[in-house]
């Protein structure tokens, strides 16, 4: 390299050990912006022993592209020095009012770290970037009742050998893990879905792998992992409520 000063962006998804590794992180793993919100705070600790960092914030929609309305974020980029707490506010704008108010929308909240330029040569230098789910949730959906979480109406539905994952409800539903029992090991073939407001998808993995009381885990507004157990038919499963409170 020659002296010349390098930059390695690593784009990564909120997982646990990325958020450890990175210098900036936001203090939650997922945002939930309400109806009646104008704006909400989100703290980012620069974690760095001696440097400080510029963070660079910005939301992307659904599609992954960025966007400045319903809700930007202010400041965009602001310095946080070394052990100390920054914040930026994700504000909502007048486009709020257009999205869906009978079910949630999903946007993206991205944070990426700027390290000061090493004057050393044959240097490189890592800048790690969280991006985390943002939820917009309108008003009649607001009240969130914990003992009965809407993730306990989700359904299976056997469609050939496989189970369909309905979503009846008007929020996102997040699965990190399916098994045939508690805390066991993910069934072969499942990769994490996310489930749009009243829609449902298919799961890749063997319903046969999934035994009589398939548990998936759900991941909630807190980014807590918890089960859902089912109670199945021939062709049907539902949430056994008390199973899934005792897990």
């Amino acid at each position: 390299m020659k002296g010349n000063y390098r930059l390695l962006l690593i784009s990564s998804l909120m997982l646990a050990s990325y958020a450890t590794q990175a210098a900036v992180a936001p203090d939650r793993t997922r945002l939930v912006f309400k109806g009646n919100d104008r704006a909400i705070s989100v703290d980012l600790k620069n974690a760095s022993e001696k440097l400080p960092y510029l963070a660079q914030s910005w939301i992307e929609d659904e599609k992954g592209e960025r966007i400045t309305s319903p809700m930007a974020v202010v400041p965009p980029v602001q310095r946080i020095e070394a052990k100390s707490i920054g914040q930026v506010k994700i504000q909502g704008m007048p486009g709020l009012s257009a999205l869906p108010q009978d079910k949630e929308s999903l946007f993206f909240y991205n944070v990426r770290e700027i390290p000061p330029k090493n004057e050393k040569p044959n240097t490189l230098q890592i800048a790690l970037q969280t991006r985390i789910k943002l939820f917009y949730r309108p008003t009649a959906l607001a009240n969130v009742d914990p003992q009965n979480p809407w993730q306990h109406r989700v359904t299976l539905e056997k469609v050939g050998g496989q189970y369909q994952v309905n979503n009846p409800t008007g929020y996102y539903v997040i699965l990190s893990n399916a098994s045939s029992h508690k805390d066991g090991i993910a069934a072969k073939g499942f990769e994490p879905m996310v489930i749009p407001p009243l829609s449902h998808q298919l799961m890749k993995s063997a319903a046969s792998d999934l035994g009589a009381n398939p548990v998936l885990t759900y991941v909630n507004d807190y980014g807590a992992r918890l089960p859902l157990v089912f109670d199945c038919n021939a062709s049907e499963c539902a949430v056994n409520a008390e199973k899934s409170r005792k897990s």
